[in-house]
């Protein structure tokens, strides 16, 4: 698992009109080639009557899974430019179909390029990036009255909180780097004057969006 890397920050379409034709970018997280392929059909199921449906994907921690397509356009004019865009923007396990309705102007070899570019281009924009981190959950179960001031030294400390559980004790699920797990455990415990239960959860992947 990559300790972090970039991603759409949701799945979502966007449209542009250049010159009269409709140019709609569907984008997914996709895990594996299959569930590409299976977004990638389902869109032009939806959009049959369109005229073309161009895709590109980039899937994996290396980016070994990557594939366009140029669905009846000119070779290189749409797939690849789409591609392009994903890797210039370092993005990862992500898919994205352009549906296009021919408006009746042909736009030539460049701009076909240009056009399919700033389709998914203008997208990502308007749906947002997010940088994935890979965290560890650490829980740490301390009375009630030292809630108020774990929050504010966790804020201090710029540790994310996944949730607070209340019962008996209350309990912090903290968002806390792989390699820092040690370091922040003998930390909490020592704020709480070694009161706290100190417990090492699930690893997953916090998310924080990116300006574009």
């Amino acid at each position: 698992m990559l300790d972090t890397y970039l991603t759409v920050k949701t799945n979502g379409s966007h449209e542009i009109i250049i010159q009269k034709s409709r140019f709609i970018t569907h984008v997914k997280r996709t895990v594996d080639e299959a569930d590409a392929q299976h977004f990638i059909q389902s869109i032009k199921k939806a959009h049959y009557q369109a005229s073309h449906n161009c895709s590109a994907y980039l899937i994996g921690d290396r980016d070994q899974f990557q594939k366009a397509n140029d669905d009846g356009e000119p070779s290189g004019t749409a797939g690849v430019p789409m591609l392009e865009v994903l890797k210039k923007r370092q993005l990862k396990n992500v898919t994205v179909v352009v549906t296009r309705y021919f408006g009746g102007t042909k736009l030539g070899a460049g701009g076909l390029v240009r056009a399919y570019g700033s389709a998914v281009s203008e997208t990502l924009n308007t749906i947002g990036i997010v940088r994935c981190e890979l965290m560890t959950i650490v829980t740490c179960a301390v009375a009630y009255p030292l809630l108020p001031i774990l929050e504010n030294l966790l804020q201090k400390k710029a540790l994310g909180i996944q949730k607070i559980d209340y019962s008996e004790n209350v309990s912090l699920s903290i968002y806390v780097k792989h390699s820092e797990v040690s370091e922040i455990s003998d930390w909490l415990i020592n704020v709480t004057n070694g009161t706290a239960n100190i417990t090492i959860g699930d690893v997953l992947y916090q998310e924080h969006v990116v300006p574009c």
